[in-house]
């Protein structure tokens, strides 16, 4: 069995308010060669398939034109289809019934029975006789069996499910829309921040063992997890932030065969680039340096997302302009202007007490603030005066509104 799994969609993303549809109309041309060439036999979808619980008509029917060509295509095809928590499972689900007779069965939502246990069946999808795959979609709180924790339900989800499954199939697959333990969130290795105490860092390794394959959504970048080949996430196919400009950007071909399960990833080259200069903050004349390296040419859709990334020791209120001006004639399409300050960080601060912060001069606030933001022995002359205005007016009208009551 030849298996190409794949997450993280997020059609109808907008990359600093610029629309992506041709980006993800490019990429599922890609995919749609490679099932193709591939000649796989099971297409896993592990959530995120939209950026929104309320996509758009336009994103809804980039996604189903997709399924409806590839299906007519290579009509041995299954594809299984798995809710993300940017997903709205109910929405997701709400064409099942026409797209099962595609061969495409979608699991968005974990339903229960009138007396209120969970039904088990409906997330175990049979593929033949010998293989299933448990589909399951991204777990919100109260959706799993009651547990200690959070952690201990999702166990609990997949081990019942696991159970249930080895009664009928020889060879199981499963998927997942979490943060499993030792996933990593950035492209720099890093490991996402876990949510509310560990809420969404999950140890399934004492389930996943006993699964041929673990497709994973959620995590942006492509790996497998513990040094177990067969605990994936295929990673998204494009970039969302440009701390993901460093990720490969694929999709995971896994075949199953003989009870031995074999993995290669697939990288896709993206047409949109992610540019970053400087690659760390400089001042400004090294940045307008930096832009006259930048291609040159008309800007088209398909043009790199640039980021700035100055260092600054003060406002510069013409910063913007000159940077908007240096970049025309460039092949690039400027996102956002990442300005960071250089200030000493080794000062001891203590909290204020209620008597003290109700007797702050607000002006010497202003003025400690910027020393230490900007890291400068002063507050321009400027700054001050139209600050003193600003609490003067503020004042006058405060005593005003008194004298009214």
């Amino acid at each position: 069995m030849k298996i190409i799994h794949t997450a993280d969609w997020h059609l109808g993303h907008n990359f600093y308010g610029y629309d992506r549809m041709h980006e993800h109309y490019d990429m599922l041309q890609w995919l749609a060669q490679q099932i193709a060439v591939t000649k796989a036999d099971l297409l896993l979808i592990a959530g995120d398939l939209f950026d929104s619980p309320n996509p758009s008509a336009a994103s809804q029917k980039l996604l189903f034109d997709f399924l409806h060509n590839i299906t007519t295509s290579n009509p041995h095809l299954k594809i299984i289809i798995t809710a993300g928590n940017h997903d709205s499972g109910a929405r997701l689900e709400a064409p099942s019934p026409i797209l099962e007779s595609f061969n495409v069965t979608i699991r968005g939502t974990v339903r229960r029975s009138d007396d209120g246990e969970i039904d088990y069946n409906h997330l175990i999808i049979p593929i033949d006789r010998e293989t299933c795959c448990l589909a399951v979609p991204y777990l919100r709180l109260g959706e799993y069996p009651q547990a200690e924790s959070h952690n201990d339900g999702v166990r609990k989800l997949y081990t019942t499910l696991l159970y249930k499954a080895k009664e009928q199939f020889n060879t199981i697959i499963a998927m997942g829309h979490m943060h499993v333990t030792g996933g990593e969130f950035s492209s720099d290795g890093t490991s996402r921040p876990n949510i509310i105490g560990g809420l969404d860092n999950i140890d399934l390794s004492s389930v996943t063992t006993e699964f041929a394959y673990t497709a994973l959504g959620h995590l942006h970048k492509a790996q497998s997890i513990m040094h177990d080949k067969t605990l994936r996430y295929s990673g998204a196919p494009l970039p969302m932030s440009f701390s993901e400009r460093g990720n490969k950007q694929s999709i995971t071909i896994a075949t199953i065969e003989n009870g031995t399960t074999t993995i290669e990833k697939r990288e896709y080259d993206a047409p949109v680039k992610l540019l970053s200069i400087p690659q760390e903050p400089q001042p400004l004349p090294q940045v307008l340096q930096a832009i006259e390296e930048l291609p040159k040419g008309d800007i088209t859709r398909f043009s790199p997302y640039l980021e700035i990334r100055l260092l600054v020791n003060g406002p510069e209120p013409t910063m913007r302009q000159q940077i908007e001006k240096a970049i025309e004639g460039c092949s690039v399409r400027l996102t956002r202007i990442e300005a960071v300050t250089q200030h000493n960080s080794n000062e001891n601060t203590k909290p204020l007490t209620y008597d003290e912060l109700r007797n702050i001069d607000p002006m010497r606030l202003a003025q400690d603030y910027y020393c230490r933001h900007y890291g400068q022995e002063k507050m321009p002359e400027r700054l001050c005066t139209m600050l003193m205005e600003t609490i003067k007016e503020v004042e006058t009208e405060n005593i005003n509104n008194k004298t009214q009551d």
